[in-house]
């Protein structure tokens, strides 16, 4: 359950960009539709998700929390992305689609909250998919991936 000041930043965050529950999931569906049919993001997630609809519902869960603080989402993103085949090109292409999509969905301040949140995720996935790899990236490099 949220705490009050929780309650209070995302009441203001709601009242400043008009982001609800029912925006979040319209994004959230949205944008994993084009994810299903992208070149290089689809075959990854189609490679892991065989049921779609408790992911869509998990990933609203999780943008629930990250833009509205409501402490839906329980679950340890970097873990379950550590072991992916992935590098900063992926995050790009996976952060074009998300502001796309958000820009699409979503009022100018609520795609710019979205992408705000998206790219300070994305970055930290990023940096501990490298650590993981035995990789520590200084201030502003990026992972590049060494197939196996």
């Amino acid at each position: 359950m949220p705490s009050g000041r929780r309650i209070q930043i995302s009441e203001s965050v709601a009242a400043s960009t008009g982001i609800d529950e029912a925006m979040i999931e319209r994004l959230v569906r949205a944008f994993y539709a084009r994810i299903q049919t992208d070149e290089v993001l689809g075959p990854i997630f189609a490679s892991r998700i065989r049921d779609w609809e408790p992911h869509l519902k998990r990933m609203c869960d999780f943008w629930s929390s990250v833009v509205l603080l409501t402490a839906r989402y329980s679950g340890q993103p970097m873990r379950m992305h550590q072991k992916l085949p992935v590098d900063a090109a992926h995050f790009d292409r996976w952060l074009g689609l998300f502001q796309k999509t958000a820009e699409e969905i979503c009022p100018p301040d609520a795609a710019a909250h979205f992408v705000y949140r998206a790219k300070k995720i994305a970055e930290s996935l990023e940096l501990g998919i490298a650590a993981s790899k035995g990789v520590l990236l200084k201030r502003g490099e990026r992972y590049i991936r060494v197939p196996a």
